[in-house]
């Protein structure tokens, strides 16, 4: 056994690399979490207390009329509606596309396999402004999908990050087990839905939690896709409100809050699962 006196240094050394650690990451985090606490401060004041030279530092009771204003200018409750359904639906197909994506470059062996995958990491190198343009020609002008749900959703689909996401996890999974599986008969979609994917949940998880936040804050394919105020999104509208004369930013905070809370009961709700399968896609 180790000498008592041995322990307590121990001990106190890393009682001081605690306490230093937490010396430097709890003012990181007030400075983190500041700005987030002033837009929920804002979001209760009226616009003239928003400037007013006295800062003040905690919340006011004009959120309610703040949140009518928004809803005048913009119906936010129904672009709030079209953003929910959009990021819902899209992190469902986007998951399951770039999982069966990631399976086949992980577990099959076909002529230009390599290939794809350079082509797949090609694209992570691509500026988005370089495809945009492209897309949306194809999109509104060829198609004439403009202003639907299809355009809202389709489109951003296929996620190269998501598909070398899930190659990794596939590939750590241990090959024999699918093998088993394939001498018993059982079908390879089988395998890769009642196999594969339960295996793979926590990276899952972390990748439903990185979709879902990529379609909930994007802006420029809402804006240059859609023209009709029915399926304008909930960042869009809140641009609208920055006007060449007016911008009304007591609304924009309240919008902004109303636009956090989705994602940080997402995030909370998936933590567990999030740091899992971020650590899962780091070892090899």
């Amino acid at each position: 056994m180790k000498p008592q006196s041995e322990m307590r240094s121990k001990s106190s050394r890393e009682m001081i690399r605690t306490i230093g650690l937490h010396a430097v990451l709890v003012p990181l985090a007030i400075v983190w979490l500041f700005p987030l606490w002033m837009m929920m401060v804002f979001s209760t004041l009226p616009e003239n207390a928003i400037f007013s030279a006295q800062i003040q530092w905690l919340p006011g009771t004009h959120f309610w009329a703040n949140f009518e204003q928004l809803q005048a200018d913009t119906g936010f409750l129904r672009t709030l509606f079209v953003s929910i359904m959009v990021a819902l639906v899209y992190t469902v197909l986007s998951v399951f596309l770039t999982s069966m994506a990631g399976w086949a470059l992980a577990r099959y062996h076909f002529l230009g396999k390599g290939m794809v995958l350079a082509i797949i990491l090609g694209t992570l190198t691509l500026p988005y402004f370089v495809v945009v343009i492209p897309q949306f020609i194809m999109v509104a002008r060829d198609f004439g999908l403009a202003n639907t749900w299809f355009a809202l959703i389709v489109p951003p689909l296929f996620n190269s990050l998501g598909v070398l996401f899930m190659r990794q996890s596939f590939s750590m999974m241990p090959g024999e087990l699918f093998d088993a599986a394939r001498v018993e008969g059982v079908k390879e979609w089988k395998i890769f839905l009642f196999v594969a994917m339960p295996m793979a949940r926590p990276t899952i998880a972390a990748l439903c939690i990185i979709l879902f936040l990529a379609s909930w804050n994007n802006y420029l394919w809402p804006l240059l896709i859609n023209n009709q105020p029915d399926m304008m999104t909930a960042p869009v509208a809140l641009g609208s409100l920055i006007g060449l004369t007016r911008v009304s930013w007591g609304g924009i905070m309240t919008g902004a809050v109303l636009l956090t809370v989705p994602m940080l009961v997402v995030f909370v709700l998936l933590q567990r699962h999030f740091v899992a399968g971020i650590a899962a896609g780091a070892i090899k």
